[in-house]
């Protein structure tokens, strides 16, 4: 792809664009960055961005924000420290913090490894953490190198503190003896040494050096003459401190130095990633869709973002949402209606949402959103006035459209505002219909603005043409800026000159003379308009019936869903009941047959009685409800995909994919996706079963009384059948096996694979 122009980008006002996106940004790189991000120039390059964008909303959906917000310019700071400059604390306490945060941003990013995109842009990120430890080690929180950063600079430092705490008390007590001489009891500094202020009248009754004096010369700021070796002392040592500071710098500038590049690479990912950061943020703002990269054009209720950002300014702005539906056939859409319409933010909608997507960024539309992918985005939009080259209009928007057609391809999008304006109409209507042609043949889509009736039967000659119009409410005689497709539009020009309040004996007179003239297409365009009008209504009242029955629908199933929900409460209790009062007779019954142990008989009578017990056990309990099948989806059915209500086209293939409508168009999406109004899910084939030594019980070699315990052990939840192996013999096992299942509360239906084995169905 050729890069976009940069009178392109001005035309559809892509600079504020990017002054919006700025804003998002957290670090001043990542801010300068945006203020002059470009779209991509290739396919893959754009699928890259908005796969990084991706990547951050998806972190941000699992509550994951990265913090940027300590990322500096560090670009200055590694260029002085490559020449072997000495690095201020500050500037080396940012290189830390830039360190520090990339580790932090990179074990975040890790946690999730399922997100490939960012995994991949940070996995080679080099955070010199040794690097990091020791600037931490050696320099403050305000940019100050610390006392542990080598023993002689504390050592240094702590004689420097012990000889001013000396200073001080020295001053102190001079002072106290001299306090009548003072100006007031005040120990300063002057030139980096202690002083005391002295009247200027008892300037001689303290030996001493005068360092400075008051403005009005009342005070003289004099340094004792005792304290002149101590003075002398500090000062060594602070400069000696300063040299060991220097040096602490100085190593670590060196340091620095050494791994430039690779931090310079930290510096650049983090700035990508909170460029990454910003346009998925914005893009979240705007209530943007990720736009897919294929034709044809499939906007719906797009919004121009720039509107959008004004209207957060100004709340009484009005921002129109419009349909872009351009079939694949279409090379160009001749928009028509009245001046102030909306026909020029028709064509700047386009063009600025193009490079959105391109730039990585979500469009401001309905989900899904696709386009196809432009080569260029070409553009004459504007009263293109040269007076350095002395070009008129109508030459500036010639000369510009000569360059277009010269440098469009085949996959390139052209946008062009009122074509052919600003010469003679007749002559302008030629001109027009023939660039408009040209571009047919040249581009892969053109949006046209126009005022000319001619250029609205195009389409009837060339199915390459569409018309659409902005819709006009004649009764307030203002634009509503809605979008009419297949309808071309009236120019309105004496209801607006009306509207802003042109002179009504004037209108009368440029009425009289329309009278006579052919107006046979502007009242067929009247009464497009009027069935249009009232086609939409029609369609707006059906659709809100549609969301009122389903309101109610939803109303009904949450009622019904109570309702089984409180029925299922009530047989738990049921069946809570019944076990306990099985759990006490059991108790009881085990009592009975602890105390006849002794006698056989007695023991057998007590254990039939369980066995009996057992069985108005499985008799009492309920069975499980059965579980929701699901639906068959049918062509032409109505089902639910993804929070919206479409039409079925196909039914699920191999792979469990279907087609359907959604309005206009036409998606493929997964079964699993898809259910019907009343929410149950498409019925899909059940897994296969497989026998497993888990699955199976073996009851071969047991008598026909020892089943039922056997089976009570055994069989639990958890697996979708059991085969129960119990040999084929005389057949008795086999019968007292079923018999038991038929009267399980959790046994649905059992068959019989092969004459030895019965497989039991659980349910529940």
């Amino acid at each position: 792809m050729r890069k976009i122009r940069p009178e392109t980008l001005e035309l559809l006002e892509w600079p504020q664009l990017c002054e919006h996106l700025a804003t998002f940004a957290q670090t001043k790189p990542g801010k300068r960055t945006a203020q002059t991000w470009q779209p991509a120039t290739e396919l893959t390059e754009a699928q890259q961005l908005l796969a990084e964008t991706q990547a951050v909303d998806t972190l941000t959906e699992r509550g994951i924000g990265l913090d940027l917000s300590q990322v500096a310019d560090v670009e200055p700071t590694l260029e002085r420290a490559e020449r072997g400059g000495i690095l201020s604390g500050l500037a080396l306490l940012e290189l830390a913090h830039l360190c520090h945060t990339a580790r932090q941003i990179r074990r975040q990013i890790t946690a999730h490894r399922d997100i490939n995109v960012l995994h991949e842009l940070v996995q080679h990120w080099s955070t010199q953490p040794e690097l990091e430890q020791q600037i931490y080690h050696c320099i403050d929180d305000d940019g100050e190198v610390t006392d542990r950063a080598s023993p002689a600079l504390a050592q240094t430092r702590q004689q420097c503190r012990q000889t001013e705490q000396t200073l001080r008390q020295t001053l102190q007590h001079l002072c106290q003896r001299h306090s009548q001489a003072l100006q007031e009891v005040l120990i300063t500094q002057r030139n980096d040494r202690y002083v005391i202020p002295v009247k200027a009248t008892h300037k001689d009754v303290i030996p001493g050096l005068v360092h400075d004096t008051s403005a009005s010369g009342a005070t003289y700021y004099l340094e004792p003459q005792s304290i002149v070796p101590l003075n002398n002392q500090w000062r060594i040592l602070q400069k000696q401190a300063q040299e060991l500071a220097e040096a602490v710098r100085q190593d670590l500038s060196l340091q620095v130095g050494a791994v430039a590049e690779p931090l310079r690479h930290l510096a650049e990912g983090l700035t990508r990633l909170d460029v990454a950061c910003a346009r998925c943020h914005y893009s979240l703002w705007l209530k943007g869709h990720p736009p897919q990269f294929q034709a044809p054009v499939q906007l719906r209720r797009v919004r121009h973002p720039l509107l959008v950002w004004q209207a957060q300014v100004e709340p009484e702005r009005l921002v129109v949402p419009i349909d872009l539906a351009i079939p694949a056939d279409i090379r160009v859409v001749a928009i028509t209606g009245p001046n102030t319409g909306g026909k020029t933010v028709t064509l700047k909608t386009l063009g600025l949402i193009v490079l959105m997507a391109q730039a990585g960024l979500y469009i401001p539309a309905a989900a899904p959103a696709q386009l196809p992918w432009f080569d260029q985005v070409l553009a004459d939009i504007g009263d293109d006035q040269s007076l350095s080259q002395n070009l008129s209009t109508f030459s500036g928007h010639i000369t510009r459209i000569n360059r277009m057609l010269q440098a469009a391809t085949a996959q390139s999008l052209l946008l062009l505002d009122e074509v052919g304006a600003g010469t003679d109409p007749t002559e302008g209507t030629a001109l027009a219909q023939a660039i408009l042609e040209t571009c047919a043949d040249q581009a892969q889509l053109t949006l046209a603005s126009s005022h000319y009736g001619e250029l609205k039967a195009l389409k009837y000659h060339d199915p390459r043409f569409e018309n659409a119009s902005v819709a006009f409410d004649e009764a307030t005689l203002a634009p509503t800026y809605a979008l009419l497709w297949g309808i071309p539009g009236r120019s309105q020009a004496l209801h607006i000159a009306q509207r802003l309040g042109m002179t009504p004996a004037i209108l009368q007179r440029a009425t009289s003379y329309l009278q006579g003239q052919p107006l046979a297409l502007n009242d067929l365009i009247r009464q497009m308009e009027q069935q249009r009008q009232e086609q939409t209504e029609k369609n707006l009242a059906a659709t809100e019936l549609l969301a009122q029955t389903e309101q109610l629908y939803q109303q009904i199933q949450r009622q019904a869903q109570e309702l089984h929900r409180q029925k299922q409460a009530l047989a738990q209790q049921q069946t809570q009941a019944v076990e306990t009062a099985v759990a006490q007779a059991k108790q009881e019954i085990a009592q009975v047959i602890q105390t006849l142990k002794g006698s056989p008989l007695t023991a057998q009578q007590a254990h039939q009685a369980s066995a009996s017990l057992t069985t108005i056990q499985k008799q009492h309990q309920p069975r499980p409800l059965p579980r929701p099948q699901g639906f068959t989806p049918q062509v032409g059915q109505r089902v639910r995909v993804l929070g919206q209500v479409g039409e079925v086209l196909s039914l699920p293939d191999g792979e469990g994919k279907m087609s359907l409508r959604l309005g206009q168009l036409r998606v493929s999406a997964s079964a699993r996706d898809i259910t019907s109004l009343d929410g149950q899910p498409v019925a899909l084939p059940p897994p296969p079963l497989v026998q497993t030594p888990e699955n199976t019980i073996d009851l071969r070699g047991l008598r026909v009384e020892q089943i039922a315990p056997h089976l009570d052990a055994r069989l639990r939840g958890g697996e979708p059948a059991w085969w129960i192996v119990h040999g084929q013999g005389t057949g008795r096992l086999k019968q007292a096996v079923q018999d038991y299942l038929g009267q399980h509360p959790h046994i649905h239906r059992w068959e019989c694979p092969e004459p030895s084995t019965t497989l039991a169905h659980w349910q529940g």
